[in-house]
């Protein structure tokens, strides 16, 4: 694997937390320190400080010294990485559309109502529809069997001396 494979592979995993990505978009505005970032969390500014500790080995964050503080900032070299990546596949699924679209449109044009040996596409939907009536035996004797699994009645449900009925209870009253 090549160094930007292995720089990829990190960002997207480090991308897949929501909390990290919540914290590259808060960065995407401005830069923050670790307690700033902290703040909105419900998290120790430890954890947040090992969030941005992948986000460092991934690249996307830096932390530079400014006096006291230690602000984090977004690196927009590593978005233009992914950017490069995302876009080649978007190109090539593209062109995979576009073939499939000229397929349909070649395959549509030859479906005018005669095929190429002369014959009648009613004959083919005809064949289909054959098809789904010999279909329809074999789902409705699955009908028949599936109603006896799973139900098995209790010797207490078939003993009539152990339930209360309540019908003669109240034609007794």
């Amino acid at each position: 694997m090549t160094d930007q494979t292995h720089q990829l592979s990190r960002v997207f995993a480090a991308l897949a937390d929501p909390t990290r990505r919540d914290i590259v978009a808060r960065l995407a505005t401005r830069d923050a320190t670790v307690g700033e970032l902290a703040e909105p969390y419900n998290v120790s500014v430890q954890a947040v400080s090992k969030h941005l500790r992948v986000l460092e080995d991934s690249g996307l964050v830096s932390r530079t010294r400014e006096a006291q503080r230690r602000p984090c900032h977004l690196e927009a070299e590593v978005f233009q990485l992914m950017t490069k990546w995302i876009e080649r596949y978007r190109q090539e699924a593209e062109e995979r559309f576009r073939r499939l679209d000229a397929l349909l449109a070649r395959m549509d044009s030859n479906t005018d109502g005669s095929n190429t040996d002369g014959s009648s596409s009613d004959s083919h939907s005809s064949d289909s529809d054959s098809c789904k009536d010999s279909s329809s035996p074999g789902k409705s004797s699955r009908r028949k069997h599936s109603g006896s699994h799973g139900t098995r009645s209790s010797p207490e449900r078939s003993s009539p001396s152990k339930h209360h009925h309540p019908s003669k209870e109240r034609g007794a009253s």
